[in-house]
């Protein structure tokens, strides 16, 4: 395992805090600027960064975050392209932030396991998200990555059965990514009821930090969720401000996210 993720939210809860991971697409607008996407972000107050690389099929995504990812493969934002282009440049201004890439298993097979978990631990990517990768066939893939140092961060979907929940965050890498609304991912205006219940389910069968996103969009919501959880996690809403109103938006928002995690 990487270490770097631990740590992470080891110093968000030393400063009385909650971990913000901040999620944005590389390669949106275009690949030089997302780099100031990102970079914003951390300025804003982001403990980890979560770096999209797009896919032609986002199933897990919504509206914002596929229209990011049209953008990003105009822009010619493949794997091997943000990890040769994006990361290393987000990396020399974001030096102290873990990055982790959120894509879908499809991208990293065509590109090969091992050698994807090689390439993306050299340019200093900490772990991956894949939404799409069923954790009863993730053990072989988990594997290669754990030989990398690479942390397979698993979901757990607001539908998935106690008992089941409990098996992905023992087996959990990095942090467990609690998804907090059933479908795909986008701003709600409210946040389910028994999600505290949830988390705190979670949480005590993980041996790593759990977080929730999806739907997360306010510090207010932030500070709900950072009741139960140890960070949340938010995408849509950056990548939203970001596209509209440039990398000062998203850091603006990091801001105001950050501020309802302090605890």
């Amino acid at each position: 395992m990487s270490g770097e993720i631990a740590a992470a939210f080891a110093k968000a809860k030393a400063r009385g805090e909650g971990a913000l991971v901040a999620y944005a697409m590389a390669g949106d607008p275009d690949l030089p600027r997302s780099v100031d996407v990102f970079a914003a972000m951390v300025e804003g107050g982001a403990d980890i960064l979560e770096i999209g690389v797009a896919f032609s099929d986002p199933i897990a995504d919504g509206p914002v975050i596929q229209e990011a990812s049209e953008r990003a493969l105009k822009a010619g934002a493949s794997l091997k392209r943000v990890l040769n282009e994006v990361v290393p440049e987000v990396r020399k201004r974001c030096p102290e932030t873990p990055l982790v890439v959120m894509t879908y298993i499809n991208v990293v097979m065509a590109m090969g396991e091992e050698k994807y978990a090689k390439l993306a631990r050299e340019k200093g990517i900490s772990g991956t998200i894949l939404p799409d990768l069923p954790p009863e066939e993730s053990s072989g893939i988990r594997a290669t990555f754990d030989a990398a140092g690479l942390d397979l961060i698993p979901l757990c979907a607001p539908t998935t059965p106690p008992a089941r929940a409990e098996a992905i965050a023992r087996d959990a890498r990095g942090f467990v990514y609690c998804v907090s609304v059933a479908g795909v991912t986008g701003m709600r205006s409210e946040l389910p009821v028994d999600l505290s219940s949830r988390l705190e389910l979670v949480r005590k069968a993980s041996p790593v930090p759990i977080t929730a996103g999806f739907g997360i969009s306010t510090a207010e919501q932030a500070r709900t969720i950072g009741a139960h959880a140890d960070g949340v996690v938010v995408g849509s809403a950056l990548v939203r401000a970001a596209h509209a109103d440039g990398p000062a938006a998203a850091r603006q928002l990091c801001a105001e996210i950050k501020r309802g995690l302090k605890r």
